[in-house]
């Protein structure tokens, strides 16, 4: 799983970079609040971590941003005030989470264990992109038309739709969907695009997933527009 970091206080970054990574975790690492937006909006991630107080823009602004982009990865907050006032104002922007300093990383661990496997916290239920509406609760495509989804065809929807304009490798987009199914392996993501590229076809959708050499997907509009 892919996690991003933001934290200016680079002892601490470290600290927690190295834990992270001792438990599987890949992680990337941003020191102040512009460099982490660049980030998530150039990657995909499974859960990211802001601390509120950072340099050139702030968590919480940071936070804020993400939402308003459709970006809906979980995310938990890290901050040095106890005020329930910090509390609400980090949840009511987006937050799912939030972890108030100092810490025990076992704590941080078992919350992003809790959060990623509910992954739907603060993600509506339906996304939208080009023609496109993507109902998750009813696992439902449409454009001109409408056609339902198996549940792993509406969970790999999801996550292309919601990192719309990225490119995904084949692993992330097996590990976000498919996890520890040891019945599975890698190469069952090309069948599940081509399903995918099939029922876009048959709603007539303005939106095309692109395939690139290195085995990475990309999901926009055939214009590119409307990302």
């Amino acid at each position: 799983m892919k996690i991003l970091l933001a934290e200016d206080e680079k002892e601490l970054s470290r600290a927690l970079k190295a834990i992270l990574e001792h438990s599987k975790y890949s992680v990337d690492t941003a020191y102040d609040g512009v460099e982490a937006l660049k980030l998530s909006e150039s990657n995909a991630y499974d859960a990211m971590i802001f601390d509120i107080m950072m340099p050139r823009m702030d968590g919480i602004e940071l936070l804020k941003k993400v939402r308003e982009s459709g970006n809906y990865t979980p995310v938990i907050m890290l901050t040095a005030k106890a005020e329930i006032g910090d509390r609400i104002i980090g949840l009511d922007s987006g937050a799912d989470d939030y972890l108030t300093k100092p810490f025990a990383m076992a704590e941080l661990l078992a919350r992003l264990r809790s959060m990623t496997r509910r992954s739907t916290g603060y993600s509506p239920v339906k996304l939208r992109v080009g023609s496109v509406t993507l109902d998750t609760e009813q696992q439902e495509i449409c454009s001109e038309n409408s056609v339902r989804l198996a549940a792993k065809e509406s969970r790999l929807m999801e996550f292309l739709m919601q990192n719309k304009g990225k490119a995904l490798s084949t692993e992330e987009l097996f590990s976000h969907v498919w996890g520890r199914d040891e019945n599975a392996a890698p190469k069952i993501v090309w069948m599940y695009i081509c399903f995918l590229r099939n029922k876009l076809a048959a709603i007539n959708a303005d939106v095309v997933i692109i395939g690139e050499e290195n085995g990475s997907f990309t999901l926009t509009t055939r214009d590119g527009d409307d990302l």
